[in-house]
């Protein structure tokens, strides 16, 4: 596909009420001036953005709405061979270790007939960076997944996008509304993973598809739990009104809609210390009763099931992340309920699938599932189905470590290290402030406050401590710092993966745009755990960034480097950053930038992972 990538740059800005439609396409015979009446410095900023003679501009609404819209631009041009990234900044380190960074979100979020999607519905772009040691330079590659939904929604022939697919975010305004049945699109655009000589791109709701690694080339769909996994029961329910309910489902949602029996979740986990990789799934009708079943299974380094368990909950949960520690894995209680008049409208294809369901903040408190990974081994132990209550509310986001630590007595205490929000902030339908009315993103509807003067998102520390038989003593949950600006996707040395860790990162907003105060984020945080000290780098004015991954060295916990997309709005490109973990909140934290030209500016990404040499 090399039609060319559609990019709507106004020239000007005048007042909000004067802006045009959202457009992400504009016809390739038109030529678009890049914008003049607005720019951004070049040189580096390692610290929170100074005062200059463009923070007007920066604060200015019209600016802020349209530096919204351009993290969010279709790209429709894909790399066919490596690109050697030039640097702009600094230089490659010469210890900076071989191996390839895998970056993978939404890249299409308009078709040629009038639809749009939202961006989770996006078909998934597959981006890579790989760093050879040797030359010390970065090539870049970008590939489109090809999902069964991209093969139908694309036409090489014409070079054109037709979507056909709802997705569960999304309303089609080109495409079939009324008994469109077509709703899990699986676009493999959420996270990525490369293990057991396999390389993996994840939705949340299907199988993964397998990439080549070195051409990026989509192998197709692998099931991971093909074999794991019990055929669907087809006879006689147990008896239950859930069992009876999940019956009546099960031939709708498998049959009609095309549902997987089992959803295998988004996210994973490397047990770094039992090199394991540790994957979830759950059941598609509990998606829509109020219980939730979930399974767990355990690879080795060669993709080899070495165990499953199953857990029934007896709650009606929405589950994106999760978290292990050597003895247990954990479910933090994102409750979720049917909403009546909201399937209705959403089975008649007036609203987006997801409309069906809405949270559900009825408790005041946040259950915690601490389930058993090896019960064999766990002699007495607490009956798990009686959840830990957190003495407050609040729905989990992204989990960066969890840890056991054990003490003279016997007595253990759970510490988890996370990103959360509120449930008032926390609003299925406007999810990136997506509109599926007018197919338009409002960047206000991710900068309100969550409740209590609170940002959209922020890092907690959890602690559960339990008695030698597994008895809770105490929960307890603390803010992680005392900034007062929002953090997510948390991320750690992924060597200390389930072992205690001393230092956390995190993307963060430095507060500087009035109107984009919580997201996007523009800033890297480190946290020193032991010390609670924190430091901060910052990207600039009118620049954004995604989640930073950290990328191992040594034997210390913070040797080695960090990498962030940077996100040059205003000028549309996109800039690969290093950092020196070690030297956040200095003025050389920057190590190098390197910048993608500019007709590979790509849309924003959502998880990465890092794949050292062997």
């Amino acid at each position: 596909m090399l039609a060319k990538p559609h990019h709507f740059i106004p020239t000007c800005f005048s007042s909000p009420t004067k802006l045009p439609a959202v457009v992400h396409r504009v016809p390739s015979q038109v030529k678009i001036a890049p914008p003049h009446a607005i720019s951004i410095p070049t040189s580096n900023n390692t610290h929170a953005s100074s005062p200059s003679i463009l923070d007007h501009a920066a604060d200015d609404s019209v600016a802020a709405y349209w530096d919204y819209q351009f993290l969010f631009v279709s790209q429709r041009f894909e790399t066919t061979k490596p690109i050697t990234l030039c640097v702009v900044d600094g230089a490659i380190p010469h210890d900076f270790p071989s191996g390839t960074y895998y970056l993978t979100g939404p890249g299409l979020f308009t078709d040629d007939h009038g639809s749009t999607v939202h961006p989770l519905d996006g078909h998934g772009y597959l981006r890579a960076f790989t760093f050879d040691g040797v030359c010390r330079e970065v090539k870049f590659m970008a590939r489109y997944v090809r999902t069964q939904a991209q093969a139908e929604e694309y036409d090489p022939a014409t070079d054109t996008w037709r979507f056909t697919h709802r997705g569960p975010f999304s309303v089609l305004k080109g495409g079939q509304k009324v008994g469109n049945t077509k709703v899990m699109k699986n676009v493999a655009n959420t996270s990525v993973l490369r293990w057991g000589g396999r390389l993996l791109c994840l939705w949340e709701g299907g199988e993964p598809y397998e990439i080549e690694s070195e051409t990026l080339d989509t192998i197709g769909r692998l099931d991971v739990i093909d074999g794991c996994d019990s055929p669907p029961h087809s006879g006689k329910n147990s008896g239950g009104i859930w069992d009876v309910a999940a019956g009546l489902l099960k031939p709708i949602l498998y049959g009609v809609f095309k549902m997987p029996p089992k959803r295998l979740l988004s996210h994973y986990k490397v047990d770094a210390r039992m090199n394991r990789l540790l994957t979830a799934s759950c059941n598609a009708e509990d998606m829509l009763l109020p219980r939730s079943s979930f399974s767990f299974y355990e690879f080795d380094s060669n993709f080899k099931l070495l165990m499953k368990q199953e857990f029934n909950i007896p709650d009606h949960l929405m589950i994106h992340d999760w978290a292990f520690t050597e003895t247990h894995y954990i479910l933090f209680a994102n409750r979720i309920k049917l909403d009546l008049a909201g399937s209705m409208a959403a089975v008649c294809g007036i609203s987006p699938m997801i409309s069906a369901l809405s949270v559900n903040p009825s408790k005041p408190t946040t259950p915690i599932y601490l389930l058993p990974r090896f019960p064999d081994k766990c002699g007495r132990s607490r009956d798990w189905r009686v959840p830990v209550e957190a003495p407050s509310q609040f729905w989990l986001l992204h989990v960066g470590n969890a840890f056991e630590v054990k003490d003279v007595n016997g007595d253990s205490e759970i510490q988890i290290l996370a990103a959360t929000c509120s449930y008032q902030w926390f609003n299925f339908q406007k999810l990136f402030g997506y509109n599926w009315q007018n197919g338009k993103l409002d960047p206000s509807a991710m900068n309100v406050n969550g409740g209590e003067n609170e940002p959209m998102a922020r890092l907690v520390q959890v602690f559960i401590q339990l008695d030698t038989n597994g008895n809770i003593k105490r929960c307890s949950v603390e803010p992680l710092n005392q900034r007062k600006d929002s953090s997510d996707f948390p991320a750690i040395n992924p060597v200390f993966s389930g072992s205690r860790n001393k230092y956390i990162y995190a993307a963060s907003s430095s507060g500087s745009r009035t109107t984009l105060p919580h997201f996007p984020f523009d800033t890297v945080v480190r946290l020193n755990l032991c010390s609670k000290s924190t430091h901060t780098w910052s990207v600039g004015n009118r620049r954004f960034i995604g989640e930073p991954i950290f990328v191992p060295k040594g034997d210390e916990e913070d040797d080695g480097y960090l990498l962030v997309v940077e996100y040059a709005v205003s000028v549309q490109r996109c800039y690969l950053v290093i950092l020196d973990p070690k030297r956040i909140g200095e003025d050389n934290a920057l190590v190098a930038r390197l910048e993608v030209p500019k007709h590979l500016n790509f849309p924003l990404g959502f998880h990465g992972f890092w794949a050292a040499d062997n």
